[in-house]
This record gives C-alpha cells, sequence and structure tokens, in this order.
C-alpha cells in the first residue's frame, strides 16, 4: 500500500458500532474481494471489498472477519482470518501481514490463518442462533461475477441449513452512510490529490494535446502523492465527446476553441473524491462556452444552498431540476410555454440533464445509499450539475465533494478552481 497508516481507532470504533446492531446470539462474517482474473495467469490490481476494509483496514486477499459480540469466550468475540505466508510467497508476491503487522492494523486481538477458519468457525457457531452474511446491495449494481461473499453464503447454507440467516448489508448502509473524523481527513487527504492533479493541468493544456497525454499527468501527480491512482476511469473529454456521459476512450486530439470535460479524481486508503471540471483547451471560454458554464456553476451553487440536515434525496433533486429548467429557458434551449404543458413524467429538461446531481461518496465512489433515508449530519455527497447540448457539441458539468453538518455543509473541494474567471486566469499566466 503506497497510504500511510490508517488509525486501528477508526476500525475498532466502527466494529463497536456494527456489533451494536446485530440481534442477539448472532455472528456475522466478511470476505475479502478476490484477486479477479484478466487472460492467461495474469490479474486485475487487487480492489478490496469496502465493507471488510471498513471494519479491519485488512488491504489483502483471502482474509475473513468474524464478530461474534455475545460468544462465550471473549477472545473469539472478534477474529480474524489472514492468508498465510511464506519464504515462496514472499519471493513471488512480496509482503503479506503477518499476525502482529494485522493486530497493529486492525486492533483484533485474535487472529488465525485462513486454512482454520472452517475448524474454527465450527467451534463458535452452534453458539449463535443467526449468521449474518455480506452481499453487495447496491441499487446500481447490475454485476454476474460471483463474489467471495456470494460463493460464501451458499456455502454456509448448505453445512448450516437450520440457522437463521440475516443481511448485514443494511447495517453496514446505516453505519456507512455517516463519516466520522478519520473518514473524513482521508477523503479531505483524497481531494487535496485531486487539487494537484488538477492544477498541474492548467498550465499544461493547450491546442493539440491529446486526451491520454492529460490523463498521464493526472496518474503521475495522483501517485507520486500516495494515492494508489485515479478513484474511478477517468472521463477527458474534448470538444463534442463531453456529451457521453461514460466517455472512457481519451484518445482525441484536443482542438482550438473546444471544451474539455473533466470528471477526474484521486483515491487515498480507499477513500474516494469526486471531482468534475470543464476547461478551455485554449484557455479562453467563448461566449457562448462562459453562458452554458455560468448557468450550470449557478445550478451547482442553488443545489449547494439546498442540501442540507432533513432533505429528501427526491426532493432535492426535484428542487434543482426545477432551478435548472430556468437557467435552460434562459439559454434558449427551452420554451418556457413548452415546459408549461409539458408531462411530469417525461420532463424537457431531461435532454440536457439526464442524470442526478448527487451522491454519497465514501470507500466507494458512488456510496452505499438508502434514497429514503433522510440528509445528516456526517454524510458526503457530491454536487455534479451539467449541461449537455449535443447539437453544438458542448457539454459542460462541474462537480464537488460536500460533508453535511449540523448548519449546512462544507465544500471539501473549495480550494480547487472552479469559476470561470479563475479558470481563465490560471491557464493564461
Amino acid at each position: 500500500m503506497k497510504y500511510l497508516p490508517v488509525k486501528s481507532s477508526l476500525f475498532i470504533e466502527n466494529r463497536e458500532r456494527l456489533a451494536q446492531l446485530l440481534k442477539p446470539k448472532s455472528l456475522a462474517i466478511f470476505n475479502s474481494n478476490d484477486p479477479m482474473p484478466t487472460n492467461a495467469d495474469g490479474t486485475m490490481g487487487f480492489q478490496q471489498n469496502s465493507d471488510l476494509f471498513y471494519l479491519t483496514g485488512i488491504d489483502q486477499e483471502e482474509s475473513i472477519l468474524l464478530i461474534f459480540p455475545n460468544c462465550p469466550d471473549p477472545k473469539h468475540r472478534e477474529v480474524l482470518f489472514l492468508r498465510e505466508t511464506s519464504e515462496l510467497i514472499a519471493i513471488w508476491e512480496g509482503y503479506k501481514y503477518t499476525k502482529e503487522h494485522a493486530k497493529e492494523v486492525s486492533g483484533i486481538q485474535k487472529i488465525y490463518w485462513t486454512s482454520q477458519f472452517e475448524s474454527v468457525l465450527s467451534t463458535l457457531i452452534f453458539e449463535a442462533d443467526n449468521i449474518y452474511l455480506n452481499s453487495n446491495e447496491h441499487i446500481r449494481n447490475h454485476s454476474h461475477v460471483q463474489t467471495r461473499d456470494t460463493k460464501f453464503i451458499l456455502w454456509a447454507k448448505e453445512h448450516f441449513p437450520l440457522h437463521k440467516f440475516e443481511r448485514v448489508a443494511p447495517l453496514m448502509h446505516q453505519l456507512r452512510s455517516i463519516k466520522n473524523l478519520l473518514e473524513i481527513e482521508l477523503l479531505i487527504e483524497a481531494c487535496r490529490i485531486t487539487e494537484l492533479g488538477f492544477r498541474r493541468l492548467l498550465n499544461f493544456v493547450k491546442p493539440g494535446i491529446t486526451e491520454y497525454e492529460i490523463e498521464a499527468e493526472l496518474i503521475h501527480e495522483f501517485v507520486r502523492n500516495r494515492s494508489k491512482g485515479f478513484a474511478y476511469n477517468p472521463i477527458i473529454a474534448s470538444g463534442a465527446n463531453a456529451c457521453v456521459l461514460h466517455y472512457l476512450d481519451n484518445n482525441q486530439v484536443c482542438k482550438d476553441g473546444d471544451l474539455i470535460l473533466l470528471d477526474v479524481a484521486a483515491e487515498y486508503a480507499n477513500y474516494n473524491s469526486d471531482l468534475s471540471r470543464t476547461i478551455p483547451v485554449n484557455g479562453r471560454f467563448t461566449t457562448r462556452q462562459r453562458a452554458v458554464y455560468n448557468a450550470v456553476y449557478r445550478v451547482f451553487r442553488y443545489a449547494q444552498s439546498i442540501l442540507k440536515v432533513g432533505t429528501l434525496w427526491e426532493e432535492y433533486q426535484k428542487e434543482v431540476e426545477n432551478f435548472m429548467e430556468s437557467q435552460l429557458i434562459d439559454l434558449g434551449l427551452l420554451n418556457r410555454f413548452e415546459v408549461e404543458k409539458q408531462n411530469p413524467e417525461m420532463p424537457l429538461l431531461k435532454k440536457y440533464f439526464m442524470h442526478g446531481v448527487s451522491h454519497h461518496l465514501g470507500l466507494d465512489v458512488h456510496d452505499v445509499w438508502n434514497k429514503y433515508r433522510k440528509v445528516e449530519a456526517g454524510m458526503v455527497f457530491t454536487i455534479e450539475p451539467g449541461i449537455y447540448i449535443k447539437e453544438e457539441g458542448l457539454g459542460i458539468r462541474l462537480e464537488n465533494n460536500f460533508l453535511i453538518t449540523e448548519t449546512g455543509n462544507i465544500d471539501l473541494m473549495a480550494n480547487i478552481p472552479i469559476e470561470a474567471d479563475e479558470i481563465e486566469d490560471l491557464m493564461n499566466r
């Protein structure tokens, strides 16, 4: 791992909070992610299961966490299982956690090797009535890949059919939605690294440069600041490419007079930032580009003004859309009379603004959430309005990350240039 050690108190507190939510005589089990294969003997870069990391800080494959708050044997109320290392593994793969290091990272005192899991579980499982198992219950998950958690669910139901099984995902969503101070510090660091990358670009971008050269500048700055790299696949969309919401080719030449929509951000210690900016290739906005840019910026600031404790996401989205309608009318993209007569199920603004204005942020870029839960202090959201005019080859999106407090919200990216004048000034120095 490139990041500096994270205080174990974060993971100790997270486990304590989860233990308080489990039913009496319950045991919860969490599995790490598996390394995913590519071809031949290749694998993708390892990405830890977010829930396991949240509860342990362990960033390694073949790891298992067992939490059993009512276990008659106190030493087995928290148990961590790790892949046993060897001289051969050390030669071919490098360092793996020792039991001593894992204790230091996680705060868990009882640690076994993963090969001992089934035998240890068999000594504990019949003291529990309920088994909490984990699964990816994210509303936008459409993956068909069988995860280690998925395989374990099948195994557990086969071996312990008379136990009552419970879903732990709703409890994890409840906990992870509220960030504590240590988590906020990690998010702030991810935002700081993102700022360094963005500022690096402002004197680098010019006509004739390619989108992939911009990508290279960003990954250089991110990694040299202890980030693993991009928090998500980078979107570097010049000209009409900006009208493709998830444009990932990043292979075109940036032309004089065009804009570049950048949706790029760094992660740090598995916590993610999420930034969008739109900048002129030649360092100057045209009159039309500036008009659309400022309209998006006004929507951005309006959304910030109403995102607060007690807000419901669907009502918030609708309020922002209503404000966006007025901006689109002023830009001549919508007709006021047609808007008044529109089918509310098919609002006309969706032609130019077709996505959500905010999402939760944390260990996942689109972090776990419940859309029916009111906004609470400690939640972290993006705000990311955009206007996409396909017929003009023009797309603009602006996005920052906000911490909700009892008295409003705090912009974690307040230091990253966003106003059109400041962008131009920095690009022309």
